[in-house]
């Protein structure tokens, strides 16, 4: 089996065996008001992947190894492989990153300068929009290619370091049933009902940890929030303080209702008195 192919079966069902363990415990540091992507939730979090990453790449190792080599590897193939992996990718991932930015900033530039004398020379009307899909598919597939080729390139890596334990390993005896029989005796648990128990205790604790760790009202105001209103202070209603008040309003509403009758009776009478003096005047003429 080639390097890239053996680094790729290795890695890929570990990465998937590890994350869902990581992705609890990055909820946990969550609910603890920590960010699982920097500084101490970042930190906690890499500690905590060790002894996972270990242990699952333990056990993928050993199923591609039984599965697709038909060889038995050695105890603790788990840890020695991550070893060699972590020092590898510590050196190589940086480098990776580093040479995928300097290739796509190099692409834009050259693609935009194409773009530009395309413009100018062939065709003056090119839309804004087509101009940057353009660019974006030019850029964007160097790039891609750059990447593919680096991660092609670091899986090799990981294959290479991987093929002293296939060498080292015991080949597997005996007929393909016999082969079967002793992979399945393998993921097959000796003490299954003792497994359901732990498996069933581990997660209530971890349900109890994160309801513990979760704040007592949610969702609830970030420590730097500012707040832009004040707040009104609430007034206790007293019944007999009201209903006092409410009688005094009625009595001057009903003074002022008496007073208006009262004038409009005066304006009512004074157009009267003046017609019958008007009358009485003119029979004296």
């Amino acid at each position: 089996m080639s390097n890239t192919k053996l680094g790729l079966l290795v890695f890929w069902p570990t990465f998937w065996t590890g994350f869902p363990i990581k992705l609890v415990f990055a909820l946990l540091l969550l609910a603890a008001h920590m960010h699982p992507w920097e500084g101490t939730g970042l930190y906690l979090l890499l500690l905590v992947s060790i002894p996972v990453d270990i242990w699952a790449l333990g056990l993928c190792a050993r199923t591609v190894l039984i599965d697709r080599l038909k060889v038995d590897p050695q105890p603790g193939i788990g840890l020695n492989i991550w070893g060699r992996w972590a020092i590898f990718s510590a050196v190589v991932l940086p480098v990776i990153a580093m040479v995928v930015s300097v290739v796509t900033e190099t692409a834009k530039s050259v693609v935009a300068s194409m773009t530009e004398s395309f413009k100018e020379h062939i065709y003056p009307a090119l839309p804004v929009a087509e101009q940057i899909s353009l660019e974006l598919v030019m850029w964007g597939s160097v790039a891609s290619v750059a990447l593919i080729v680096c991660i092609l390139g670091w899986l090799y890596g990981l294959g290479w370091l991987a093929q002293p334990f296939v060498k080292n390993a015991k080949p597997l005896d005996g007929t393909r049933d016999d082969q079967a029989d002793f992979w399945d005796r393998l993921r097959i648990p000796a003490d299954q009902p003792l497994l359901l128990t732990a498996f069933t205790g581990v997660g209530v604790v971890l349900v109890f940890i994160f309801w513990g760790l979760m704040p007592a009202t949610t969702p609830h105001p970030h420590a730097e929030y500012e707040y832009t209103f004040e707040k009104k202070e609430v007034k206790i209603v007293e019944p007999k303080k009201v209903l006092k008040e409410t009688e005094q309003v009625l009595a001057k509403a009903e003074l002022v209702v008496k007073k208006l009758q009262d004038e409009k009776g005066e304006n009512q009478q004074k157009p009267a008195d003046k017609i019958e003096a008007s009358t009485e005047e003119k029979q004296k003429k």
